[in-house]
């Protein structure tokens, strides 16, 4: 049983005298390896012409935009105040709070200097991201799964899970491993089938599904998953901080679909350089 197997998982993954790593940083580093991977490959489908330094300039960026839009959105909006109160806290990501919605700011942000400096139009790195993220997101929450952490709701189902700890003896939704499968691997195979078509979708295509897909799974497994316990549930005691980040992305993913119908833009590799021109260093 769930039950048995997490009673098992020990959080730190390896532990050699003073060096610790624990899954949920491992979890980030095989998210981001794999989505490089993809990347690569669906570039090279689509026939981009997207070079190593080209991919190595979207990671960078796009790690950096990640972590740092991810512990900025914790503080913002689950943080309700604390942070206000011990700035330096905001740099202690040792001690967890990440948010998936200000990572999600923040690699549009990444994505947005990336393209400037390869010169790929923003779109088409945005929708080569939009199909490698899923990868990171299931990893990511199995990684939860792991620490016992942003569990569901108590439940009566065959499938609870006892954490323990602060969760209670109660069996729970294991909500992270809802969100690994939907968030994850459901997201991942939608998008990764859609990218096989060749001449490529429009541009806007790939990132608009992903937006419309996780604001609808993330805003239905809100129901059966535990609130942050500094906010609770909010506006009459139904709706989550999650709910209300996550209504948003659909209404963005859908009117990103529609523009990418209508505009009907092929994606892109690097664009040309005018003559006498460099790229930007």
């Amino acid at each position: 049983m769930l039950n048995d197997i997490y009673q098992n998982l020990d959080p730190v993954a390896l532990a050699i005298g003073p060096l610790t790593v624990r899954w949920y940083g491992l979890a980030y580093v095989l998210g981001f390896a794999l989505a490089a991977f993809i990347i690569y490959r669906v570039a090279r489908r689509w026939k981009l012409g997207l070079t190593e330094d080209d991919l190595l300039t979207l990671m960078v960026c796009a790690i950096i935009g990640v972590v740092v839009g991810a512990r900025l959105g914790y503080v913002l909006f689950y943080g309700d105040g604390y942070y206000l109160a011990h700035p330096l806290e905001i740099l202690a990501f040792n001690q967890g709070g990440m948010s998936f919605h200000g990572g999600l700011a923040g690699l549009l942000l990444g994505g947005a200097v990336a393209a400037r400096l390869t010169r790929i139009p923003f779109l088409t790195l945005a929708d080569l991201g939009a199909i490698a993220a899923p990868v990171g997101l299931f990893f990511g929450r199995c990684a939860n799964f792991v620490n016992g952490e942003l569990w569901g709701a108590p439940t009566d189902w065959p499938i609870g899970v006892v954490f323990g700890g602060a969760a209670g003896m109660m069996p729970r939704h294991p909500s992270q491993l809802y969100e690994a499968v939907l968030e994850g691997l459901v997201i991942f195979l939608v998008l990764f089938a859609l990218s096989r078509r060749m001449p490529p979708r429009p541009r806007g295509t790939f990132v608009g599904t992903f937006l419309v897909l996780y604001g609808v799974f993330r805003f239905l497994i809100e129901f059966v998953r535990e609130p942050d316990v500094q906010l609770g549930y909010l506006w009459g005691g139904w709706l989550t901080m999650g709910q209300v980040l996550s209504a948003p992305l659909i209404i963005a993913g859908i009117a990103v679909l529609l523009w990418s119908v209508r505009a009907k833009l092929p994606q892109e590799g690097p664009r040309k350089e005018p003559k006498g021109a460099s790229r930007p260093r």
